[in-house]
């Protein structure tokens, strides 16, 4: 017979769970050893365990409806009751039940979120019957006309209140559309000699339109093209047929127009990323000449790099500081090198480092007889005083001569 601290298997194979309610059987076992008989309805345990996290978790982050939730639960209490599984049965019990609340709290957030939505959904569609009824009055035939097509899809985006409630607020705000339209029809009936003015001023739009398409000027004529679209705007709108007719060869020639410029600016494109290459070798190349070892060398090819670097057209402007400012890096330390020879070769400064040196040189071969004399005496504490001194001496004496050896000394 074999056990653990939730389920046991007896001689005959037969496994049990204990519950607080005494032992259940879980099932027979005859296919081996006692403890693998365990081990199999513990793992049923562990799948019961994990189920019921997952229906958790479904239920704290996603919008699982009260009744699938419930018919989940239902179906895992049955899998618990049916003691099919060795383990802490009471525990899945318990969270299955904490579960149960949690859903109804849910139900109950939901049932009060639906009325809370319902209500703001009433009071949207108020404002927008009384908005739809203000706009009815109005002249600004296209403002207006637009405003009530974007209230009609406000509306079509809100939930549906009770059937009564709904046609009553939808025969208000309908009506109010209906007589918005009648109003309209009428005043534009009587707006077909506008019409043919806006037929005529279209058309001369469309005539500077075509006359533009084969500019190359394109700045000055793109701006040009915006002016056109805004007097077409302000044109308003000739009979339909001819409007048609007239929009579709405005817009052809612009698209002409933009479409050459689109190739143009593309072999543009094209033309500076090859110049950008070119340049980025060039400035590769230029980067070998540092460190300098040949002052002279180094500023011949430098020279020569840099008049192929002028012959070549410009770059993307995004990528221009960068390959420039490596140019620039090589040039300053040329320039630095230059400096630094200079100094090296200066007679004036090379004579300072001389005289310098060799006044520090003669102190300190001064303090050292001095000190061979004072120990010879018998003065100690005058040696030790003068060797302290000597140091210092010393010291600058050291840096003295490095500063010679930049001279070639």
């Amino acid at each position: 017979m074999s056990s653990d601290p939730w389920g046991r298997v007896d001689e005959t194979g037969t496994v049990y769970v204990r519950t607080a309610e005494g032992e259940q059987v879980v099932g027979s076992w005859q296919a081996g050893t006692p403890e693998e008989a365990l081990a199999y309805f513990e793992r049923k345990y562990e799948g019961l365990v994990v189920e019921i996290g997952l229906l958790e978790r479904r239920v704290k982050t996603t919008d699982l409806s009260a009744k699938d939730a419930q018919a989940a639960i239902d179906h895992l209490r049955q899998q618990v009751d049916e003691h099919h599984a060795v383990g802490d049965l009471q525990a899945l019990r318990v969270r299955l039940d904490a579960l149960v609340e949690t859903v109804d709290k849910r139900r109950e957030e939901r049932k009060a979120q639906r009325a809370k939505q319902t209500d703001e959904a009433r009071r949207a569609k108020e404002r927008l019957v009384t908005e739809a009824e203000e706009l009815a009055q109005s002249e600004q035939w296209r403002a207006a006309g637009e405003r009530l097509r974007a209230l009609v899809d406000t509306w079509k985006g809100l939930p549906r209140l009770d059937r009564k409630s709904d046609d009553e607020l939808w025969h208000r705000f309908s009506h109010a559309r209906s007589a918005f339209s009648k109003r309209r029809k009428a005043h534009f009936a009587s707006l077909d000699a506008q019409r043919e003015e806006a037929r005529r001023t279209k058309e001369r739009l469309v005539a500077e339109a075509e006359a533009l398409s084969g500019s190359t000027d394109w700045g000055v004529t793109a701006a040009r093209y915006r002016d056109l679209m805004a007097q077409w705007k302000a044109a308003g709108r000739a009979q339909r047929e001819a409007e048609d007719d007239l929009w579709n060869r405005f817009r052809g020639a612009q698209d002409v127009f933009f479409a050459a410029r689109s190739g143009v600016f593309a072999e543009r494109d094209a033309e500076q990323a090859e110049n950008l290459k070119l340049k980025e070798e060039l400035a590769a190349e230029a980067e070998k000449l540092v460190p300098v070892t040949d002052l002279k060398a180094a500023r011949a090819a430098f020279r020569s790099i840099n008049e192929r670097w002028e012959a070549i057209g410009h770059v993307p402007r995004d990528a221009r500081p960068k390959v420039e400012g490596r140019m620039h890096a090589v040039e300053r330390a040329l320039q630095e090198s230059e400096e630094n020879e200079w100094r090296r070769t200066n007679p004036e400064a090379r004579a300072r480092a001389e005289g310098l040196t060799g006044q520090l040189q003669a102190a300190v071969d001064k303090l050292r007889g001095q000190i061979d004399a004072a120990r010879a005496s018998g003065n100690n504490a005058r040696a030790d005083k003068l060797a302290k001194e000597l140091e210092g001496r010393q010291a600058l004496l050291d840096q003295a001569l490095k500063g010679l050896q930049e001279f070639g000394g």
